[in-house]
């Protein structure tokens, strides 16, 4: 297993019980592990899984209204001297370590066109929590999902019959790191947006996970023109239902029905 210079993992949602098996076998093999933990509980979990690894924290390279692009590109370049380094390198990241996590996916690419092997595992992510708790299922409604910011600024279409979710929006607008809360002054733009496919009073609902096994989801359902800064926190992610009924392609199902039919 050690022949692997980086491997890239997700420690879940959850404090406790979400770190697969899989990725407990890698930590136990790491020479070195990175970690993005503000709580000493996932770092007591990495000591007690690899006690005689080198283990080191990335969040004192945030900086308070430091740009995060500045951030994750000052994690990349931590992780890559370690790479460079004989034996393994592991990097945790909260959730799911590919969703909304750049230094990851950043890390793996440079260390490939450098000749050193890398590969990132699957986890638990916000995502998955959002469906069980929400009990959404893709097949029912399609799904379309969107970074806040990234739908805000670029000129996104939706399909209101389709369930839509999007991500961030406790941070929308603003692109620096912050120990509280963000700057939501983006807030009602991104409302007034929204309003091009959603009427007024349309039922969303401000998510947030549960950390601990023993807390419940934060399930916070409002009209859309009421989603303000004082009903969103910086972990918050905006599910919204259909406002619609799907419309049937009848030309296409007209020629399906030919087709399955021979005639």
């Amino acid at each position: 297993m050690t022949d692997e210079r980086l491997v890239v993992i997700g420690t879940g949602i959850r404090l406790v019980g979400q770190l697969t098996v899989e990725s407990t076998a890698w930590i136990k093999c790491a020479d070195r592990i990175f970690h993005i933990a503000d709580d000493p509980l996932i770092v007591a979990v990495l000591s007690s899984i690899n006690p005689s690894a080198e283990l080191s924290t990335l969040t004192h390279l945030y900086g308070e209204n430091k740009p995060r692009a500045e951030t994750y590109e000052a994690m990349v370049q931590t992780i890559m001297e370690s790479v460079r380094k004989p034996g393994l390198t592991v990097c945790t990241f909260y959730g799911h370590p590919g969703v909304m996590a750049y230094p990851g996916h950043e890390s793996i690419r440079r260390s490939r066109l450098e000749g050193f092997k890398a590969m990132m595992l699957p986890a638990v992510s916000a995502e998955d929590c959002l469906f069980a708790d929400l009990g959404l299922d893709h097949a029912m409604t399609g799904y379309q999902t969107y970074e806040a910011t990234d739908f805000l600024w670029n000129d996104r279409r939706l399909d209101s019959s389709s369930h839509l979710v999007l991500w961030q929006i406790g941070a929308v607008g603003d692109l620096t790191f912050h120990e509280g809360e963000y700057n939501l002054a983006a807030l009602p733009l991104l409302v007034e947006k929204l309003l091009r496919w959603y009427p007024p009073s349309h039922e969303v609902i401000v998510y947030e996970a549960a950390v601990m096994i023993d807390c419940e989801a934060h399930i916070r359902k409002v009209p859309l023109n009421e989603l303000r800064a004082d009903v969103v926190s910086a972990r918050s992610t905006l599910s919204v239902p259909p406002a619609a009924a799907v419309k049937v392609d009848h030309s296409m199902y007209e020629r399906y029905k030919v087709l399955s039919h021979g005639r």
